[in-house]
């Protein structure tokens, strides 16, 4: 496995009364078996498309020469999209753009996720129109957001270009079905790549929705799809067993805590830079995949070593309803060291000849001690390097253990619709405004 999945600090024998008793553990994990056993026959039968993505490699090379035309052609990237159409690309994305600028050959790309008209006049005001390409997002092709976003960067490039170089400087992603995203790209000569119908938005990192933008900014796709393989693979031989899965063990352990112990937060801190976006990217999933018919627990994204200094007083001295599941990475001896000559107070001699990752690995094994003794259900990812091969495998967990869970709870993890009804109403608001 590309990480390793410690769940001791979710347990009774390890954290007292707030944690799982051995029987109550193994009677959430044997509750699990039928998910696994209904996610193989979903496999197997093509009904679940999310679930052959890490197999597959035939896409990647289409979506492999767009990549590279995009390369070559564009100094900017604007990828338009909200939720499940961003948040994704923008967590693998990281792997290779902290915010500091693009790789060597790769284009800047802007993940622009929401309708904030000063963003999008700053963005406008540093773009160099003639080298700036487009991706629009939308499985449904309806989403209000995004084709508002289009039609502006449409008006923008047309009045910079003219009409004749828009529509091979744009592509849509989108059902492959008329809908109003494939229209309007359609008539403006644009490229239009399918989204699978199968696959929901907040499930679609693995597609071209999420490989696209990670192709264009020097990600390497098929070791992304490696990684969610070797999850998938032991997830599925674990029908019999579901202890051998991880992700069946994780939502055993998040269900059962929120059911006899109340830990209806579950917080994500990952101590990871790159890791920011992809703790976003699950903030939407479990919400949106969970939350239906009074049921769900609420997620939150911390990040170590930052909330140390804003959330830990309160994990660690507040109710006890929450779940902590901490991502770790082995740093240290890594990054630049702190000088002898500089560090001669005596109060920073414990800093003198340390590497910054040294501070970091200690900080990260403190915040995980801490909770624990304080009797805070907390399990820790592991893992020796942060790449596309593990990174696809905790995408592939996260969406296993999501899926899981919603079975445990008796929701479907892939619908939401409580959300139509502030459509509706946005839709209505808008309309009786004056032009």
């Amino acid at each position: 496995m590309d990480y390793r999945h410690d769940v001791a600090g979710c347990l009774a024998e390890t954290i007292g009364a707030h944690g799982l008793a051995p029987e109550e553990f193994d009677r959430a994990l044997a509750r699990t078996a039928p998910a696994i056993t209904t996610l193989i026959r979903r496999r197997d039968d093509g009904s679940l498309p999310l679930l052959r993505l890490p197999g597959r490699r035939d896409d990647l090379a289409p979506l492999g020469a767009l990549a590279d035309e995009y390369r070559r052609r564009f100094q900017h990237v604007v990828v338009l999209g909200i939720g499940g159409s961003s948040l994704g690309g923008q967590s693998v994305c990281a792997l290779a753009d902290l915010g500091f600028g693009p790789r060597a050959g790769a284009p800047r790309l802007y993940f622009m996720d929401n309708i904030d008209p000063a963003t999008f006049t700053a963005l406008f005001a540093v773009l160099d129109p003639e080298r700036t390409g487009i991706i629009a997002i939308s499985k449904s092709g309806g989403t209000a957001e995004t084709l508002t976003q289009l039609v502006i960067c449409f008006d923008w490039l047309r009045q910079a270009l003219g009409t004749a170089k828009l529509g091979d400087r744009i592509v849509a992603i989108t059902e492959p079905r008329d809908n109003p995203l494939r229209r309007l790209a359609t008539a403006q000569g644009a490229r239009v790549i399918d989204h699978d119908p199968g696959i929901g938005g907040r499930f679609s990192v693995l597609s071209n929705v999420g490989m696209l933008p990670a192709l264009i900014a020097g990600v390497d796709a098929a070791a992304l799809r490696e990684g969610a393989a070797a999850v998938l693979d032991a997830t599925l031989a674990a029908a019999a067993s579901p202890r051998a899965s991880e992700p069946a063990i994780g939502a055993a352990l998040s269900i059962a805590l929120a059911e006899s112990r109340g830990a209806r937060t579950t917080v994500l801190m990952p101590y990871i830079d790159r890791l920011a976006y992809f703790g976003l990217w699950f903030r939407q999933l479990w919400a949106e995949s969970l939350g239906k018919e009074g049921k769900g627990t609420t997620p939150v994204r911390a990040m170590g070593t930052v909330d140390q200094h804003s959330q830990l007083q309160l994990y660690l001295a507040g109710p006890h309803d929450k779940m902590f599941t901490l991502v770790a990475l082995d740093t240290a001896g890594q990054g630049e060291t702190v000088a002898v000559d500089l560090a001669g107070d005596r109060e920073l001699a414990y800093l003198a000849g340390r590497r910054m990752g040294d501070l970091l690995d200690a900080e990260q094994r403190a915040t995980a001690t801490s909770l624990i003794r304080n009797g805070r259900p907390t399990r820790i990812f592991r893992l020796t390097q942060l790449n596309e091969r593990s990174l696809g495998a905790l995408l592939m967990h996260f969406m296993l253990e999501t899926i899981i869970a919603a079975d445990l709870l008796g929701v479907n993890a892939f619908d939401q619709p409580a959300v139509e009804e502030g459509k509706i109403l946005a839709r209505e608001y808008l309309g009786r405004m004056k032009v």
